[in-house]
């Protein structure tokens, strides 16, 4: 997993390394000066090259560029933030403001250059991504260290092209959030036994509604194919063997009236319960999952209708999109979606998904776990069903709350891109996300 620091946390880096600052920009500048080779093509002579700098330190990183450039026979102009850069120009290095960027600021023309961002693209915010209307769009962005909120969220993603993270030798000592990557995902998700039987991963299902069957299916679909060895499906009201035939799920007949006693007993056998898709928002509904969410000897995932007649009850993983965040919160999320996410943790201690472009988790200690493999296909019916049931089957297979729901996020968004660029439906998923894990994580 790659480190991701706030600001602040980046700031004591900074102020605690035990090298002079001079030090510090010297070997900052040399990694933007290799970035920027890089987008020349190898080759730096006679190349024109503007560098915006700053009065700051990320201004003087761009100087340091700038200088061991025209060392490789560049030839560059250093300008002064809101000063144009010379026309002809084959690179533009911005180096205005850093992550400390506040206010408003407008960026020079690039007339047409490719741009490269020292840290943070100038006009974005590094801890909430967002940006003032002349913000830099990069083509590529370098940064030290750690990654930063705003390379990850809102506007700023999308500002900052591909990133660099590089090495300048600053130490950080504590860290407590993590942007996950396909690597963590192969190498720490559970796989199953020579022995292995279907109880050992199973999970329960508590969703539906007479009426209302899609949800529970795609909840069920995505579990099994994110490796539950067994999936149970309890619709209360509903004969899901009669709704749904030749669904691979096992269907368990569960009362439309105080149903939560049959699927406690059902959890004696299971290692994982999802509740919520589809249950609508009654009394009967929210009687039984804040007993579940209360009593369940197991981790329980909690989404959709779960979320919205769950109450003040603690704990689970609950996982909101804005609205229901809002709704569990009192407030809808703000431009720091870290800080709320932690907040909202803390106070219901459970764990929290909080969907979006860039999908964060967090635990009720603040650690916070970042997904950005999502992409616009995914807003359509139905996919976040398709989570919950991959999350539910993470647990199953024995990984904790945080990393469960983090990399059921990051394979959720990481198999869409596997599907159709336009017109992909919920129902797609689940094979995509088994043709992802085959590949991702290999076989046995």
């Amino acid at each position: 997993m790659i480190p991701v620091l706030t600001t602040a946390e980046m700031r004591a880096v900074d102020e605690a390394a035990p090298e002079p600052v001079e030090v510090l920009i010297e070997r900052a500048g040399a990694a933007v000066a290799r970035s920027a080779l890089r987008m020349l093509g190898g080759q730096a002579y006679g190349r024109r090259v503007a560098v915006v700098a700053g009065k700051g330190n990320n201004g003087a990183d761009g100087r340091v560029a700038a200088r061991r450039l025209e060392l490789r026979g560049a030839r560059v102009n250093v300008v002064d933030p809101g000063v144009p850069v010379p026309a002809g120009v084959d690179l533009v290095i911005d180096a205005a403001y850093g992550t400390g960027f506040r206010g408003s600021y407008t960026a020079p023309d690039p007339g047409g250059a490719p741009v490269l961002a020292v840290d943070v693209p100038s006009g974005v915010n590094g801890d909430t991504g967002e940006v003032c209307e002349g913000a830099v769009w990069a083509d590529a962005t370098v940064t030290f260290a750690a990654l930063k909120p705003g390379h990850l969220l809102g506007e700023g993603r999308l500002r900052c092209g591909p990133i660099e993270l590089a090495d300048i030798g600053l130490e950080i000592e504590r860290v407590s959030s993590w942007l996950v990557e396909d690597a963590d995902v192969a190498g720490q998700l559970p796989r199953r036994s020579h022995e292995a039987h279907k109880w050992q991963t199973a999970v329960f299902v508590a969703a539906g509604s007479p009426g209302m069957m899609g949800a529970p299916l795609l909840v069920a679909r995505g579990a099994m194919r994110a490796g539950a060895g067994y999936v149970r499906l309890g619709v209360p009201g509903a004969d899901v063997a009669a709704l749904a035939p030749g669904h691979e799920a096992v269907a368990v007949r569960v009362p439309a009236h105080d149903w939560a006693p049959v699927v406690l007993t059902e959890l004696e056998r299971c290692k994982a319960l999802v509740v919520g898709p589809g249950l609508g928002r009654g009394d009967e509904a929210a009687r039984a999952v804040r007993r579940l969410v209360a009593a369940s000897p197991v981790p329980v995932v909690v989404d959709a209708d779960g979320l919205n007649v769950l109450g003040e009850v603690p704990g689970g993983v609950l996982t909101p999109h804005d609205k229901e965040f809002e709704r569990l919160a009192g407030r809808p999320p703000g431009p720091d979606r870290m800080a709320d996410v932690r907040s909202l943790a803390s106070s219901r201690n459970a764990t929290v998904l909080l969907k979006g472009s860039t999908t964060l988790v967090a635990e009720p200690d603040g650690t916070v776990l970042f997904a950005a493999t999502g992409t616009p296909a995914l807003a359509t019916a139905g996919t976040g069903d398709v989570l919950a049931g991959v999350v539910g089957a993470f647990l199953a297979r024995g990984l904790p709350p945080l990393r469960a729901a983090a990399f059921a996020a990051h394979v959720h968004g990481a198999a869409a891109h596997l599907g159709y660029g336009e017109g992909l439906v919920a129902g797609d998923l689940p094979e995509l996300i088994a043709r992802w894990l085959s590949v991702a994580v290999g076989r046995d």
